[in-house]
């Protein structure tokens, strides 16, 4: 037990204890300044050395039960070593309160904190601290009161000074039960102050002094918690669901079974999550009412028509998130998939400044990264990306890995909605590097859900059906339901775009059982939209009414999509006026958010409506003899596009773009694509 768990890290040891490091040239300096100072004046300096707080009274009442009263005082502030104000005093620079303490002899510095400790009442927290100082073996009775001022560190959200205190208590304890346990508390204060590499080596050296129960019991289930944030979910589940069984406190026990259902919903893992459930319902039903309507919302599964009677509407829902502990909402994807996605951000941005004020990083981060996936869902993007990096920062700093990943898949949705495609493959590449090999699976399909959006709002519809068809496929590293609904819409209008309707049905059949499960205004307007895509007598009831259900506008990007889908609908349809008014308000929408890639879409179509202003995109005169289609179709054939491929991009048959092409050619006086590019380009061909 002589290096029991090491040391924390010394650089911010000694960031926390105020003194930075000294090089022995300028601690010769000091030393000799301080030589000069007759004895009493030597042991002042000691004792405002060791008083971190620079607390003038408690220095003086200990100065003066050591023999330096003012005079001394006097001495000292003449010498330029320390300054005096009001009740403050302090060295000029931290640098000298360090060369003060680490010069003197190890019994001044003794004498020092023996002198500052009698000045304190008993239950006062730096007492513990300074007669700490003074022990060099072990010592259970110090060892009891730096335990106190952890707990009370604790409560009151000072995290790194629990953490130090629980683990010095440790340092102290004769026996290796005792160490053991107050590992395993420094390990805990540890991990929620940010410290997640000091929190995994107390950890194991809790667990190698004294193996047992009890390592679980006093760190509150953190091997579990560390394992969901950076390691296998899988293992995190078992580690989590063993420690429900072990911690005394119901809201610890909650804390984790909930922690363990995240954990079996992240690989998708129905049986795991049921598990957990089973035991928390075990534990709580009888005392908390509605707890089994709360739970409902952990489930992804459209195989039910009808929504259970305890899962409460929409409206009531809103207040029941608002009186629910954080805990026990669900994963934002689920929370979307529900549509209590708002009041669930209302909840989160209560907690923010709360674990801001109490520095608990591990917890910040994951509110941050939950937080902004909503704020993308709502057209806050702004926040969203603020919150996103923000997260990832505190995330990487900790170590947690996936935390960190599920930060980058909101800002690769974001740099997919905006059409930056590098930011996208940077961002996915980054977090399928962990979560696949981990099984991470809900992680791996927000990713593949990036890169779909990525392809199919850059108008690469095949791209984007290979892409997002493996959300759904047996065995794929990607599959998961809740992504797979969450996508439903987007894998639909690919499918449609490359001529698969049966998928678009299929994909619309499990929208139209959701929002019937739910009522999730999402899902009704995304189900009305893909029906509206399927074409068909029905088409233009289903657009409108994806437009009329209420709340749908709170999906901002959403909506705006169903107004463009609508708005091509009716300009294919030749209906030109009413075409105009639906992608006008697309095209401001996309504007308004950032979404280049569909802004760039809505402003084709816009100028295929013939809007005033609006027609033609050339400064020559000779393409300003083409209509707009053929204008449309001359631009993709500059872009060396093959005509199967123009007409998917612009919903006409390979026959028709041949057609159109054929007038391009000959109203240019050209002959070949080449010739077309240059002309295209602003060139004259050659």
């Amino acid at each position: 037990m002589a290096t029991l768990g090491g040391d924390l890290d010394d650089a911010e040891h000694r960031r926390k204890r105020g003194r930075p490091p000294v090089g022995p040239c300028l601690q010769r300096a000091f030393r000799a300044r301080i030589e000069a100072l007759s004895p009493p004046a030597q042991l002042l300096t000691v004792l405002a050395a060791a008083e971190e707080h620079g607390d003038r009274l408690t220095v003086q009442r200990a100065g003066r039960a050591s023999g330096a009263g003012d005079a001394v005082w006097e001495e000292v502030t003449n010498a330029g070593l320390l300054h005096v104000a009001g009740n403050r005093v302090g060295f000029r620079h931290p640098v000298v309160s360090r060369a003060v303490y680490e010069g003197c002899g190890a019994a001044t510095r003794r004498r020092a904190h023996r002198a500052l400790a009698a000045t304190m009442p008993d239950e006062a927290e730096e007492r513990a601290w300074h007669l700490a100082a003074l022990v060099h073996g072990r010592d259970e009775d110090v060892a009891r009161l730096l335990e106190r001022t952890a707990v009370r560190s604790r409560l009151r959200g000072a995290t790194n000074t629990a953490a130090r205190a629980w683990w010095r208590a440790a340092e102290l304890s004769a026996v290796p039960i005792d160490a053991s346990q107050r590992l395993a508390e420094a390990a805990r204060a540890s991990w929620d102050a940010g410290w997640a590499a000091t929190a995994q080596r107390l950890l194991d050296d809790a667990e190698r002094l004294a193996p047992g129960a009890h390592v679980a019991r006093r760190s509150r289930g953190l091997r579990g918690i560390m394992e969901f944030a950076r390691g296998m979910p899988e293992m995190a589940h078992h580690f989590l669901i063993t420690d429900m069984k072990r911690v005394p406190e119901p809201g610890t026990a909650l804390e984790l079974g909930t922690l363990a259902m995240r954990a079996a919903w992240s690989v998708g893992r129905g049986d795991l999550r049921d598990r957990a459930l089973e035991l928390l319902l075990e534990d709580d039903v009888a005392g908390r009412t509605g707890l089994p309507g709360t739970l409902a919302w952990w489930s992804d599964d459209v195989s039910a028509d009808a929504a259970p009677a305890d899962i409460p509407d929409l409206g009531d829902a809103a207040a029941r998130v608002r009186t629910t502990i954080l805990p026990l909402l669900p994963p934002t994807p689920l929370a979307l998939a529900w549509g209590i996605d708002e009041p669930m951000a209302d909840a989160l941005r209560r907690r923010l400044p709360r674990l801001r004020r109490r520095s608990e990083r591990a917890r910040l981060a994951a509110a941050l990264a939950q937080t902004a996936m909503l704020d993308n869902a709502a057209g806050r993007w702004p926040q969203a990306e603020s919150s996103a990096a923000e997260g990832l920062r505190l995330a990487q700093d900790l170590g947690a890995d996936h935390i960190a990943s599920h930060c980058r898949t909101s800002l690769g949705w974001l740099a997919a909605a905006r059409g930056d495609e590098r930011a996208v493959a940077e961002a996915t590449a980054r977090t399928l590097e962990t979560s696949l090999p981990q099984g991470v699976r809900a992680l791996s399909a927000a990713a593949y859900w990036n890169r779909g959006m990525a392809s199919l709002f850059r108008e690469r519809p095949e791209e984007a059906l290979d892409i997002l068809v493996r959300l759904t496929e047996p065995g794929h590293g990607a599959e998961h339901p809740t992504f797979a609904l969450l996508t439903a819409l987007d894998t639909a209008e690919a499918a449609v775009r490359v001529g698969r309707s049966d998928l678009a049905d299929e994909r619309v059949r499990v929208l139209e059982a959701w929002a019937r499960h739910t009522g999730a205004p999402w899902a009704r307007c995304a189900a009305h939209v893909t029906r509206g895509l399927l074409g068909g007598a029905r088409a233009e009831g289903a657009f409108r009414a994806a437009l009329d259900v209420p709340g749908a506008r709170s999906h901002a990007l959403l909506y705006a999509r169903a107004q463009l889908s609508y708005g091509e609908w009716l300009r294919r349809g030749r209906r030109r006026t009413d075409a105009r008014v639906r992608i006008g308000a697309a095209l401001e929408a996309f504007e308004r958010l950032g979404a280049e890639p569909l802004r760039q879409r809505a402003q084709r179509e816009q100028d295929l409506t013939g809007a005033p202003g609006r027609r033609g995109s050339s400064d020559t005169r000779a393409m300003n003899q083409l209509t707009a289609q053929e204008q449309r179709v001359a631009e993709l054939a500059a872009e060396q596009l093959t005509n199967r491929e123009i007409g998917v991009q612009l919903r006409i048959s390979h026959r028709t773009v041949g057609h159109h092409l054929g007038n391009v050619f000959a109203k240019l006086g050209i002959n070949t694509r080449t010739e077309l590019s240059h002309l295209h380009a602003g060139c004259e061909p050659p």
